[in-house]
């Protein structure tokens, strides 16, 4: 047996461990796992190339709880140490065994993504345990060795009588950690960070149904029929997919395989998902995973389940800000990638090349993705859109390279449920919608139902209008106003027809100036001045006498700066809805309120006008709303 100081360059390296290293102390299961994990694909390398004169076999890594000796007890059957390894590994914090061996080994191994890490990731054990053991027999001629060491400097080597190949390290849990002798906290951490490592772990044992066994039916003298239980045996209790789907090649799977796998990753999501985009990359980086479409509904903040981080199958975060593109985050699925390292800080990752590549990537297989589905089957993208639209608008407004390529897959559809790109839309409405200036006026609806009259009034004179109802579309049409020529959106809503899409024809008033300014006056007596800017405007004789527009600069400033951005800039936050309200100078009830000679009916007649022009845009409620029904039963008795 030998004793002696482990080589660190402080005088006890542990209080550091325990405060420093990992935010989470139950990190340490991951690190362990991972260092098994490791240990076993070194030896099935070393097999695969003849450097290892063993037997592979089908190894496992197995986990142990011995709650009343308080210890956990991981075990694995891989490469092991020699007593010389465990001296330099082990007691050695500065050198990595992990870095010799690929040092070693690099022109032959094909996967440097398996080579892990000895030293710092074995000593976030001591953050859990105040004593840890190792008893490791190495796949070369040696003797077992058994290291004990109880959270000092201090340790001890010697001999063991092991006999299997592998590594077994045994923590004695400290009084503050007791939770990890806990089967449900263990099983939690597992199902956490190890559900898919590719060795498989295994943690206890299991009842199944006996494949071999059939149970017996018999019939009584009545014809009663009585089959008997299933025979049940006990199995290994494997809690890890070692072989999950984003591992494989998009041939090798249907997909049946893609949803059965979405399932696993999100037991408690009831809804398929839309369709997946399965990511596969070796140069200049590595890169596999896969990507789910979920349904969506307009409110952006709903994220309950996240897309997830893996580095070589070893769970990281589900936080993947920096590593996937923003508009992305509001996917699924699985991102596994050997160049993205373990622990690092979400600074560091936003600044990295590599990871900067990575989101790059992602942003073009999604759009390449999403064209190649438009093109193969439009009718089901079309009836797909309104799950994917808020994905889709976020990335054109936040990646300027997804923009360039959403040109030919981004849909913008009609009140009437049909469904143009760009191109489409601009030649089917160019013809009737550009107005005297040359500027083509896209009429577009949030809401068909509270905007129906103007709708209406709009296919009247055979204009298209689109159904634009996602939280973000103001941003996305200011950003369509400014990158195409010749263009301006508006709602339906945000002024008469003629004044939306202003022709070279003048509409002549039947009224003079005088008899406008009299009306003027008459309409300002009763109309709060605080709330409405009245316009006389010359209209059709048949269109609505008083008509509520909002200006679409002021709305859509609002609408900009409640979803974040781009209002605020202009002080229009705080600012009291106002809106505009267009009389119609042909009409005849506007002449009969000009007319009529009384003020107390002039009065009712405004009231009721009014009242019915914000009935139309929802705008009527409380005590005005009561009045009005009041006022209006009055009238037909």
């Amino acid at each position: 047996m030998s004793k002696g100081t482990i080589n660190v360059s402080v005088e006890n390296i542990f209080p550091l461990i325990k405060k420093f290293l990992y935010s989470d102390h139950e990190i340490f299961l991951r690190e362990l796992i991972s260092n098994a994990t490791d240990a076993t694909l070194k030896l099935k390398h070393l097999t695969n190339i003849g450097e290892a004169k063993v037997d592979y076999g089908s190894p496992k890594i197995e986990l142990k709880i011995d709650k009343k000796a308080k210890k956990l007890h991981l075990i694995d059957e891989g490469i092991g140490m020699t007593s010389e390894e465990v001296q330099k590994y082990i007691n050695e914090v500065a050198f990595s065994g992990a870095e010799e061996f690929l040092d070693k080994y690099k022109d032959k191994v094909e996967d440097a993504g398996i080579i892990g890490h000895f030293g710092l990731g074995f000593y976030s054990a001591f953050m859990v345990a105040e004593k840890v053991e190792i008893i490791t027999k190495s796949y070369k001629e040696a003797d077992a060795a058994h290291w004990i060491c109880d959270g000092s400097p201090e340790y001890s080597l010697e001999k063991a009588d092991k006999k299997e190949r592998g590594t077994e390290i045994i923590l004695h849990i400290a009084e503050d950690s007791t939770e990890f002798l806990e089967d449900n906290r263990i099983t939690e951490l597992l199902n956490k960070y190890n559900k898919f490592m590719p060795i498989p772990i295994k943690f206890g044992t299991k009842q199944i149904n006996d494949p071999d066994h059939s149970p017996k039916t018999t019939t009584d003298k009545d014809g009663k029929k009585t089959t008997e239980p299933h025979r049940q045996i006990s199995v290994d209790n494997i809690i890890n997919n070692s072989n999950p789907a984003w591992t494989k090649t998009p041939t090798d799977l249907k997909d049946e395989d893609y949803k059965g796998f979405y399932r696993e990753l999100y037991p408690m999501q009831f809804e398929e998902p839309l369709f997946n985009i399965h990511l596969n990359v070796d140069y200049p980086f590595n890169l596999t995973g896969i990507l789910y479409f979920p349904k969506l509904s307009n409110d952006m903040n709903i994220q309950k389940d996240r897309i997830q981080l893996y580095q070589n199958q070893v769970f990281v975060t589900d936080n993947v800000e920096g590593i996937v593109p923003e508009f992305l985050t509001m996917l699924r699925g699985v991102i596994d990638s050997p160049d993205i390292p373990l622990n690092v800080s979400r600074s560091y990752l936003q600044a990295d090349g590599a990871v900067k590549k990575i989101a790059s990537y992602i942003t073009k297989k999604v759009a390449d993705k999403l064209k190649s589905l438009f093109k193969d089957n439009r009718e089901e993208f079309e009836a797909k859109w309104n799950d994917i639209k808020i994905v889709i608008e976020y990335g054109m407004l936040s990646e300027e390279k997804f923009f360039e390529k959403a040109e030919t897959f981004t849909l913008y559809p009609t009140v009437d449920g049909s469904y143009y790109t760009y191109e489409e839309l601009y030649n089917k409405i160019k013809a009737k919608q550009t107005d005297k200036d040359d500027k083509l006026i896209i009429l577009y609806a949030s809401n068909a139902e509270e905007q129906h009259s103007y709708i209406e009034a709009a296919k009247s004179k055979g204009y298209e209008v689109l159904l634009l109802d996602s939280p973000i579309v103001s941003h996305l049409i200011q950003k369509l106003e400014s990158s195409k020529e010749k263009i301006s959106f508006s709602r339906v809503d945000a002024d008469h027809l003629d004044k939306l899409i202003q022709k070279e024809e003048v509409s002549i008033s039947k009224l003079n100036d005088e008899e406008k300014e009299k009306l003027n006056a008459q309409l300002k007596e009763v109309i709060s001045s605080e709330k409405f800017i009245v316009q006389l405007e010359a209209m059709d004789s048949n269109a609505a006498p008083f008509i509520i527009t909002q200006p679409e600069f002021m709305r859509r400033m609002k609408e900009m700066q409640q979803t974040g951005g781009g209002g605020g800039m202009f002080g229009m936050g705080n600012m009291p809805e106002m809106y505009n309200l267009v009389v119609n100078t042909n009409s005849d009830l506007v002449n009969q309120i000009l007319n009529t000679k009384t003020a107390k009916k002039r009065e009712r007649l405004i009231t009721q006008s009014l009242d019915l022009a914000q009935l139309s845009q929802g705008l009527l409620k409380g005590e005005a709303l009561t009045n009005f029904i009041k006022r209006s039963y009055e009238i037909i008795k």
